[in-house]
């Protein structure tokens, strides 16, 4: 199946000189949920901006579902909602109206059904002739993404969707993500909420400084960057590493009473097995173990940190 959205050769260079993208390549497969990370600064914001028309870009194409957002603005646009970072509204609109209204300005013919069970899925269906000034931050977040989803796209961007939200209110957003996800809706996020990236995303990719660095699946990324530690807690201190151990770069603590041994969660080459047996040989007991597995934000900041 083609991808439902791919980015060729994109590059940014505002007026002042800054190159804000620089040659972005990226294929989106259609029901994918596709986390975007990256530090401050990095692109994420100007690279949905022009994907969704808001921003032109230097050089590169975009297309959604076959259609040039370019050539065929109005079609790619349709196919894309766009829940972004700043809460911007009208303030004296009621929120059934302001509903309505984003869904009219795509062409899509009045549909008071979809509207209602729009609303009533973010728990704004109490709130739909309240004014917008009237709502809480939380509410008018929930609102943005009724606009968004109001004339039923097939992509969902979501710009930082949960900074500075409640937890209750970011675990409802997550909810929906995953109903939509499941009727066929392409998702794709920003967040510095990592933890929801490694809970939720199908993909992740990385940009720094306007380049795409790294684009996998979550899983592989798991499994080819984690690190993971075993940690053994000993009976007696160590003064040192003896140096039958030393092939297994150990780490001993400063009190003696630990052992910290790093090794690829891809490939292991010496063997937690074989390790534990050295240990024996060597007079070194210990009373417990546990084993750690690096996160994706322990990846992301090493990715984000390394020189380029």
């Amino acid at each position: 199946m083609p991808p439902i959205l791919t980015v060729s050769q994109l590059s940014k260079t505002y007026a002042s000189g800054f190159c804000a993208l620089k040659n972005i390549n990226l294929e989106i497969a259609r029901g994918e949920i596709f986390a975007l990370l990256g530090p401050n600064g990095a692109g994420k914001t100007t690279l949905i901006s022009i994907v969704c028309g808001i921003v032109n870009a230097t050089t590169g194409e975009v297309t959604v579902a076959g259609h040039d957002i370019r050539r065929d603005y109005r079609a790619a646009r349709s196919l894309i909602g766009l829940v972004p970072q700043e809460l911007t509204t009208d303030a004296f609109e009621t929120v059934w109206n302001a509903v309505t209204f984003s869904r009219g300005l795509f062409g899509k013919a009045p549909n008071q059904a979809h509207i209602e069970q729009v609303l009533r899925a973010l728990s704004l269906w109490d709130k739909k002739d309240n004014k917008i000034m009237t709502l809480s931050g939380g509410m008018k977040r929930r609102l943005l993404i009724a606009k968004a989803l109001s004339h039923e796209p097939q992509i969902l961007f979501l710009d930082e969707p949960t900074a500075g939200v409640d937890v209750e209110l970011r675990r409802d957003m997550w909810q929906l993500v995953r109903s939509l996800q499941a009727t066929g809706v392409t998702i794709i996020l920003t967040t510095h909420y990592i933890d929801e990236a490694e809970e939720m995303a199908d993909r992740i990719g990385v940009i720094r400084k306007g380049e795409i660095i790294l684009v996998e699946d979550k899983t592989e990324l798991m499994r080819k960057l984690g690190r993971k530690q075993l940690a053994l807690q000993l009976a007696q201190p160590l003064a040192q590493i003896p140096p039958g151990l030393q092939a297994y770069a150990l780490a001993l603590s400063a009190d003696g009473h630990a052992l910290t041994y790093t090794y690829d969660a891809q490939a292991e080459q010496l063997g937690i097995a074989q390790l534990l047996q050295d240990l024996n040989a060597a007079g070194i007991a210990f009373k417990d173990l546990q084993t750690t597995q690096s996160s994706l934000e322990d990846i992301f900041v090493s990715l984000v940190r390394a020189p380029q």
